[in-house]
C-alpha cells in the first residue's frame, strides 16, 4: 500500500519539508533505507545517515538544522521516536492478519463467558467461570485457569499460562511463554533441615495497558494479590515474586528479579539483571542501573547503580578509584620495600 508523504505528515500532525507528493510504501531503518521507504531520526548518533540514506522520507525533530542539502523529504514532528512508533502501529494494523472466531480443537467450559469478537486459538483451554472481554485474542496453546478474568482488547500470545483466580485488564499484551499466577517461593525451614511449603492462596492482578515479555513469570501472592499497575512494561525473562506491587508506568528490563513483597513505585526504570531484595520499597521515578543489587529501601528519586546500590555519581567515582587500585598497590609495595 502506497501513501504520500503529506498524508503521513497529517497522520503524525507534522510538517513536510520537501516534496509532500512523494509516495512511500514501507518502513525501514535510516542506515539501510531504500527508495520508496520512510525512516526516522531520533538518536543523534545516526545523524550522519540523513545525508546518505536512500529513504524517500525521514521523520525528524521539528528543530533539526541541516548542514547540507538532502534528497529525502522531511516530516518535522515534536518527537520522532513516538511518531515513528505511531506509524508502525498503523502499518501493523494494515498488514497483520486479523484472527477471529473459535478454532478447533479447543476447550471452553460451559460456565465460561466470551464477549463479541474474541479470538480463541486451537488447543487453547478455558476453565470454569472464565470471562474474556470483547476484542481479546487468545492464541493457540494458552491455558486459562478457573475464575480468570481477562478484559477487552487484550492479547495472549501462544503458550501463555494463567493460573486460577488471576485478573488481567484491558489492552494488555502478554507474550509467549509467560506464566501468571504460579506459586510463590515460600518455604518454612524445619528443625530437621527440611523445608515445608507455605500455601500460596492469593492471585495476580494485572491492570490496564500492561505489556509483559516472553518467558516472564509473575507469582501469585501468599495472601491477597501480586499487583502490576496500569501502563507497566516488563521485558522478557523477568521474575516477579509473590506479593510484589509494581507501580504505574514502571519499566523493567530483561533478567531482572524482584523478591517477595517488594513495593516498586510509579515511573521507575529497572535495568537488566538487577536484583531487588524482598520487603522493601522503591520510590517513584527512581532509575536502577543494570546488574545492580538493591538490598534496602530507596526513599528518594534519583539514579542508583552498583552492588550494593549507591548514587550513580558516587558509583562512577568508586569505579575510577577501583581502576587505579592496582597502581596504588604497586606504589605501596615499592614504599614498603624502601622502608
Amino acid at each position: 500500500m502506497e501513501i504520500s508523504v503529506q498524508q503521513v505528515a497529517q497522520l503524525l500532525e507534522g510538517k513536510v519539508d520537501g516534496d509532500g507528493s512523494l509516495m512511500v510504501s514501507r518502513l525501514e531503518k535510516i542506515e539501510e533505507a531504500t527508495a520508496g521507504s520512510i525512516a526516522f531520526l531520533a538518536n543523534p548518533k545516526y545523524t550522519e545517515y540523513i545525508y546518505t540514506t536512500n529513504a524517500s522520507a525521514i521523520i525528524v525533530k521539528e528543530d533539526l538544522e541541516l548542514k547540507q542539502e538532502i534528497s529525502a523529504a522531511l516530516i518535522r514532528v515534536a518527537d520522532p521516536y513516538s511518531s515513528f512508533s505511531k506509524l508502525l502501529e498503523e502499518y501493523q494494523k494494515l498488514t497483520q492478519i486479523q484472527k477471529s472466531g473459535i478454532e478447533q480443537p479447543s476447550f471452553q467450559s460451559i460456565t465460561s463467558q466470551i464477549e463479541d469478537n474474541v479470538y480463541l486459538g486451537a488447543f487453547s483451554y478455558l476453565g470454569e467461570n472464565v470471562k474474556i472481554g470483547k476484542g481479546s485474542k487468545i492464541y493457540p496453546n494458552c491455558v486459562i485457569g478457573d475464575n480468570v478474568t481477562i478484559g477487552e482488547n487484550t492479547i495472549l500470545h501462544a503458550g501463555v499460562k494463567v493460573y486460577a483466580d488471576c485478573k488481567i485488564g484491558d489492552h494488555c499484551k502478554i507474550h509467549s511463554g509467560v506464566v501468571i499466577g504460579s506459586e510463590g517461593f515460600g518455604y518454612a525451614p524445619q528443625p530437621d533441615g527440611t523445608f515445608k511449603a507455605i500455601p500460596q492462596t492469593g492471585n495476580v492482578v494485572i491492570q490496564n495497558n500492561v505489556d509483559i515479555g516472553a518467558n516472564t513469570v509473575v507469582d501469585c501472592a501468599t495472601m491477597g494479590s501480586t499487583i502490576i499497575r496500569d501502563g507497566a512494561k516488563i521485558d522478557n525473562l523477568v521474575q516477579i515474586a509473590h506479593n510484589v506491587e509494581i507501580g504505574k508506568n514502571t519499566a523493567i528490563a530483561s533478567q531482572a528479579g524482584i523478591s517477595g513483597s517488594a513495593k516498586i513505585g510509579e515511573n521507575v526504570m529497572i535495568g537488566g539483571q538487577a536484583g531487588i531484595t524482598g520487603h522493601l520499597t522503591i520510590a517513584d521515578k527512581v532509575i536502577i542501573g543494570p546488574q545492580s543489587g538493591v538490598p534496602k529501601t530507596i526513599e528518594n528519586q534519583g539514579i542508583y547503580t552498583g552492588t550494593p546500590i549507591m548514587d550513580h555519581r558516587e558509583f562512577l567515582k568508586a569505579s575510577i578509584a577501583l581502576r587505579k587500585l592496582p597502581e596504588l598497590l604497586r606504589r605501596v609495595s615499592q614504599l614498603e620495600k624502601k622502608g
